[in-house]
C-alpha cells in the first residue's frame, strides 16, 4: 500500500504547526522545469510554508478592510481538509452520497430566506448569474438581458455567452438603478436587479421584481442580510424574483470556492437546465459537471455558530463600516460619497490630495480603488469581523499628515 494515500498525524500536524510560524516570505527557487525527483512531502511542505503561508495577504488582518473576501472560520479549515481527503465528485452519486445529501440540506435551508423554493450549489456567483439567466432563457425565451449601469460584469457575459441583447439603465449617483428613468418593454427580457453593487454596495429598487419575464437578483454580496434580524428589510422584494445568486465566499464567510443559485420554481428550472447521458446515474443540474463537496464547510458553519451566530457576525460588519463612514464624514479633509448601504464605504481625500498617491500610503488590503465616472475613489468593504477601526482610522490620518 502506497503510505502517500493514508493518514499521516505527523506531517498535518507540520502543517498546522506551519499555518502558525510559516516563517518569513522567501522563494523556494522552485526553477523552470518540472524536477525529475521529489524531496519528500513533508520538506515540501517546510520548503512552501514561506511561499504559501507567508506570501499569501492575511484577510483577517486588523486593518484589513478593502475587499468582499472574508477571512475564514477554522472550522471550515477542518471541513475542507476531510473534502480534500475525501475527494469526492457531486456529479456521480456513488462518489458522493453524503455530501449530495448535505447540499440539498444547506440548501433546504438557506432557501426560504431568500423566498424560493431550492436551488443548488456552484464554483462562485458568475457562474450562478450565468445559470439563472440560462434558466431564464429556456423556460421563458427571452430575447434581452436588461440590468443597471451597476451590475456585475458577469451579467453581461452571461448575456454574451446565451446569445442574448444586453442593455443597461441608468443609475443614480449611489450606483443603483435610476427608477425614475422608465425601463422600457420588459414582456421578452430577463430583468437583473444587484442587491449590493461591486463598487458602491447600492441595492437597486427591488421592488421591479415581476415586472419581466424573468427576474434575476445577483445578491452576491449582499444577500446575506435576508439571515440578520437588523438589516434583512433592506432586501424587501428580493422574494417577488424567479432566482437569486449569493456568494457563500463572500458573506456567508466560506473558502474559495462556494456560490449559491436559488431559483422560486426549482423543479422546473433544474428541469430547464438538466442533462444526462449514458455513464450518469442522475441527471447533470447546471453548468458544471465534476464538483466538489463545497457544502460540508458551509454545513459545518451554519451548524457551529447557527442563523443568530451568522447573523451577528453580519451586522457586526455593518457597524464596523458606519463607524468608519462616521469618521471620514467628520473629518474635513475627506470626501464620503454616500452612506454605505451594505457596508461599502466610499470614500477619498479631498483636494489637492491624488487619490492614487493617498492609497499608496495606505497599509496593504486597508482599502481598494474604484474608478467611478473615470474618477478614482477608495473603497472599504466589510467583509472582516477582526477590522479595527480605531487602527484604521489612524493610518488614514498617518497618509493625511505626510500629505504635508
Amino acid at each position: 500500500m502506497d503510505s502517500e494515500f493514508s493518514t499521516n498525524q505527523q506531517g498535518l500536524q507540520q502543517a498546522i504547526a506551519l499555518m502558525g510560524a510559516p516563517g518569513d516570505y522567501c522563494d523556494p527557487g522552485l526553477g523552470t522545469d518540472l524536477p525529475e525527483d521529489g524531496i519528500g512531502a513533508r520538506q515540501a511542505l517546510d520548503a512552501l510554508a514561506p511561499l504559501v503561508l507567508a506570501g499569501a495577504s492575511r484577510l483577517g488582518a486588523d486593518t484589513t478592510f478593502a475587499h468582499m473576501d472574508p477571512p475564514t472560520p477554522w472550522v471550515t479549515w477542518a471541513a475542507a481538509l476531510w473534502n480534500v481527503s475525501l475527494n469526492q465528485n457531486l456529479l456521480h452519486p456513488a462518489t458522493a452520497p453524503v455530501a449530495r445529501d448535505i447540499e440539498q440540506r444547506v440548501i433546504a435551508w438557506l432557501a426560504p430566506y431568500f423566498g424560493m423554493s431550492g436551488g443548488h450549489m456552484t464554483s462562485g456567483s458568475t457562474l450562478a448569474n450565468i445559470t439563472a439567466l440560462w434558466a431564464a432563457r429556456e423556460r421563458t425565451r427571452i430575447t434581452e438581458v436588461v440590468a443597471g449601469e451597476g451590475a456585475h460584469l458577469s451579467i453581461a457575459k452571461a448575456a454574451h455567452l446565451l446569445g442574448l441583447r444586453y442593455r443597461t439603465l441608468p443609475s443614480t449617483a449611489s450606483g443603483a438603478i435610476n427608477a425614475d428613468v422608465p425601463i422600457g418593454d420588459l414582456r421578452d427580457a430577463a430583468l437583473v436587479l444587484t442587491a449590493g453593487t461591486t463598487s458602491t454596495g447600492a441595492i437597486d429598487p427591488l421592488d421591479l421584481a415581476g415586472r419581466a419575464a424573468w427576474t434575476h437578483v445577483d445578491a452576491a454580496w449582499a444577500g446575506p442580510l435576508r439571515l440578520t434580524t437588523a438589516f434583512a428589510d433592506r432586501l424587501q422584494g428580493l422574494e417577488r424574483a424567479d432566482s437569486v445568486a449569493v456568494s457563500a465566499h463572500k458573506w456567508l464567510f466560506q473558502p474559495k470556492e462556494a456560490g449559491l443559485i436559488f431559483f422560486r420554481d426549482v423543479e422546473a428550472s433544474h428541469a430547464a437546465i438538466s442533462f444526462g447521458g449514458a455513464y450518469l446515474a442522475a441527471p447533470n443540474i447546471g453548468i458544471q459537471g465534476s464538483h466538489g463537496a463545497a457544502a460540508v464547510p458551509l454545513l459545518a458553519t451554519l451548524m457551529a455558530w447557527g442563523r443568530s451566530g451568522l447573523a451577528s457576525r453580519i451586522e457586526y460588519c455593518v457597524a464596523l463600516a458606519a463607524r468608519l463612514a462616521e469618521f471620514i464624514a467628520g473629518n474635513e479633509k475627506l470626501e464620503l460619497r454616500g452612506q454605505p448601504e451594505t457596508g461599502v464605504v466610499v470614500w477619498r481625500p479631498r483636494s489637492p490630495v491624488d487619490t492614487l498617491e493617498f492609497h499608496a500610503r495606505l497599509p496593504n488590503g486597508f482599502a481598494s480603488v474604484t474608478f467611478l465616472d473615470n474618477t478614482p475613489w477608495l473603497r472599504n468593504v466589510a467583509a472582516n469581523p477582526n477590522a479595527d477601526i480605531d487602527r484604521l482610522a489612524d493610518a488614514i490620518n498617518g497618509a493625511l499628515g505626510s500629505t504635508g
